[in-house]
């Protein structure tokens, strides 16, 4: 029987991902060079999968020394210009409504940290309709490990098989699947350039996503 909902936040609540990409891009593009999205992708949704440095990284493909601090403060002042300018993604809202509706359980297990996600959150005007808000700072580990998710079953109280969680990257697929949970994958622009593990139900927007359908499924 199902009993609850786990949702990743950057990327499929909020598309926080392509606004951090397409700046870096831009960034890369003076120097005349790119940032592959091979590259990029191992670390979208889980911190724990790569240890990345964006300006490391452009040093060694330019041989130039990079400004560190110009160049990191002007990506997360562009990017999060953007960010605050995104609305919530479709379909999140429907789903949630229900999910309250069949009384569901709802959290939110993210490898980013609670003062992003939370804030986030609350500008979004949903932060209250989640039971739980589980983030980098809980664990251990993030994504691809499936601390988060563990956590997330162990708060709302219910089994692996009880529990549908909501992703858009392949490194939080990886760790939906190492939990043992039924996944949906939704990847955004920039994660719909990656390549996916097979184990997940993938759909182009969460609007097309059916929780009738779904529950009737769990139901047998």
């Amino acid at each position: 029987m199902l009993k609850a909902l786990i949702f990743d936040f950057d990327g499929l609540i909020l598309d926080t991902e392509t606004p951090e990409f397409d700046i870096l891009q831009e960034i890369y593009a003076r120097y005349d060079t790119e940032l592959s999205i091979k590259k990029w992708g191992q670390l979208v949704g889980g911190q724990d999968a790569v240890d990345f440095d964006p300006v490391a990284d452009l040093e060694k493909l330019t041989d130039l020394n990079i400004p560190r601090e110009s160049i990191m403060k002007e990506w997360r002042t562009k990017a999060d210009a953007l960010i605050a300018s995104n609305s919530i993604l479709l379909g999140v809202i429907d789903i949630l409504d229900k999910a309250q509706k069949y009384g569901l359980g709802l959290a939110i297990a993210s490898s980013s940290e609670h003062w992003w996600v939370d804030s986030h959150l609350k500008r979004l005007g949903i932060f209250d309709r989640f039971d739980h808000i589980i983030c980098a700072d809980d664990v251990v580990h993030t994504k691809p490990s499936p601390e988060l998710f563990l956590l997330a079953l162990k708060k709302l109280k219910v089994k692996s098989n009880e529990a549908v969680i909501f992703e858009d990257s392949p490194n939080g697929v990886k760790a939906a699947n190492a939990a043992g949970v039924f996944v949906v994958s939704v990847p955004n622009p920039v994660t719909s350039q990656l390549i996916f593990p097979a184990k997940s139900l993938r759909l182009s927007s969460l609007e097309e996503f059916s929780l009738e359908r779904l529950s009737t499924s769990f139901a047998k």
